[in-house]
């Protein structure tokens, strides 16, 4: 899908009637005395602080991206924050990927502080709206309060929020791309090493990282290397944005560091906002690339030396939401003859053992690709097994003196049994959030418990569901969750209250969720 070419404005009539890109609809309103609005305190610096050539100059970075693609299901974006002469047009990418007609209820801004170290996040709770050249943008105190009553992470630090650029630079953009129908944004300024408090503020920002809101994290990239070393490490560090994985995306960050390029003062100045971001992202989300420049490419003329000896680079990324899938379905007659016999469950069960036990002498991660789960002195034997080959769900579950230790699961049947059951069984030891990674010393405690899942199966009604046969999939929108069967076993509860449970405290959509949800069961053969 591809937006229709705007015309550049060239009146003020034409600029106020423009479909899609009007004035705010604030602009020019009285402001009650009794608010606080945050001035522009960028504007003339980073930005021209006329709104006739703001609204223009926009509007002519926006109409150079009118015919690229646009991404559905946008959840977040990645923009840098720089003078508009150098990164507007990487900025303006970004915000074209947005479809023109999507609503959304607030626009969280998360950003790096230039000038006060938080060690936290500072959310401006005291401004009831931001201003620009061309009006104001409301602020939805409601949720900033609510953010920082959450947690202690989070509070309001004045300084943070007075003198900093990179969330007011974004604001024209909104105003532009959004017209009339600007949503109220919480601003967020995040300053610290600590990565335990990252995670703390992901925690607190999930819940609202859902289709009803949009986030912004406002970010530049390398600065002051040359030109040369500018594209070989922000390549690297969009490689491991792109690649969703945090971790991944910090470990080159730490490699660029100790890179030894000249004048590399850092390789994303919003690091922090950006792995706050990544930390609620999980695998129904995409990232996209959409643009790159650097500083050099707009000065590659300039007779200034350090127009190419010391640059810095901007990335637009595009954060997409998938729906979750819903497991493919094998025919009836597949479902019913499939088995296991005792030396293929064994089979399992060993290579469950073998994949932790390889997992922590050679650190592999779950995520590796498939034939990083070969098994050498099982590999040999597990073609004796053709059940073993079939492509099906299953879940892994590990137990320490009878108590659960982790649980990991994957519904569909895009991989083998024998892989599948590799890859739970590390994810269950090192990856489930609710437990320490196991370690060597307690492996020989745990007992693996492994459900392989036959078929999913759409329902109606309550009524089509057995309550210790099968297994409840409750799906609405982006959010899905489960029960295996055998929960019922563990807990004395109804039908209702099964799927109420799993509808609340599984899938996030409340006790009475599942009656507006989709509903899937199926059987698990658990050995």
């Amino acid at each position: 899908m591809t937006r229709t070419i705007i015309t550049i404005i060239a009146t003020t009539m034409m600029i106020t009637t423009c479909k899609g890109h009007g004035a705010s609809p604030l602009n020019g309103e009285s402001t009650p005395a009794e608010e606080h609005i945050r001035p522009a305190t960028q504007a003339d610096r980073f930005y021209t602080g006329d709104a006739r050539e703001l609204s223009e100059e926009v509007d002519s970075l926006l109409a150079l991206h009118s015919g690229e693609t646009v991404c559905q299901d946008v959840a977040a974006l990645i923009v840098p924050h720089a003078g508009y002469y150098y990164s507007g047009n990487v900025a303006a990418a970004a915000y074209m990927s947005l479809p023109a007609d999507r609503h959304f209820k607030r626009i969280f801004l998360l950003g790096p502080s230039h000038h006060e170290w938080l060690d936290g996040a500072s959310v401006n709770t005291a401004a009831d709206g931001y201003a620009t050249p061309l009006g104001h943008v409301r602020v939805d105190r409601a949720t900033a309060l609510a953010l920082v009553a959450a947690d202690s992470v989070f509070s309001y630090q004045p300084k943070a929020h007075d003198r900093e650029h990179c969330l007011e630079v974004q604001l024209p953009f909104l105003q532009r791309f959004f017209a009339n129908e600007v949503p109220p944004i919480v601003p967020i300024i995040i300053s610290t090493n600590d990565f335990l408090k990252l995670k703390r503020m992901a925690e607190v920002l999930t819940p609202y990282f859902t289709e009803e809101n949009l986030f912004i994290v406002s970010s530049d990239f390398s600065h002051y290397p040359s030109y040369e070393d500018a594209l070989e490490v922000d390549a690297k560090t969009g490689k491991a944005i792109e690649s969703g994985d945090v971790e991944q995306f910090l470990a080159v960050l730490e490699a660029n560091a100790r890179s030894g390029k000249r004048n590399l003062a850092t390789s994303a100045c919003g690091e922090q906002a950006i792995a706050t971001l990544m930390l609620m992202l999980d695998s129904t989300y995409e990232v996209k690339h959409l643009m790159y420049q650097n500083s050099g490419d707009i000065d590659r003329d300039s007779r200034t030396p350090s127009a190419q000896s010391r640059v810095v680079g901007y990335h637009a990324f595009a954060i997409v939401r998938h729906l979750p899938p819903i497991p493919s379905q094998r025919k009836e007659a597949a479902a019913t003859g499939f088995s296991l016999s005792d030396e293929e469950k064994q089979m399992l069960k060993d290579i469950a053992l073998q994949s932790i036990s390889d997992s922590l002498n050679s650190h592999i991660s779950s995520s590796a690709p498939h034939s990083s789960f070969s098994i050498p002195h099982l590999s040999s034997l597990i073609s004796n097994f053709p059940a073993l080959m079939e492509k099906c769900g299953a879940f892994v579950s590990l137990h320490k003196h009878g108590r659960l230790r982790g649980c990991i699961g994957h519904f569909g049947e895009d991989v083998p049994l024998h892989e599948i059951v590799a890859r739970m069984a590390r994810a269950a030891a090192f990856e489930d959030p609710r437990f320490r990674p196991v370690t060597k010393d307690e492996l020989k405690d745990i007992d693996i418990e492994i459900s392989v899942l036959t078929p999913m199966r759409r329902i109606h009604s309550l009524d089509e569901f057995e309550l210790h046969r099968h297994g409840i999939y409750i799906r609405q929108g982006y959010r899905s969750g489960t029960f295996l069967p055998q929960v019922a076993d563990e807990v004395n509860w109804t039908k209702e209250e099964f799927v109420g449970h799993c509808a609340q405290d599984k899938a996030g959509i409340g006790w009475d969720g599942w009656k507006d949800a989709e509903l899937y069961v199926y059987e698990a053969i658990v050995f």
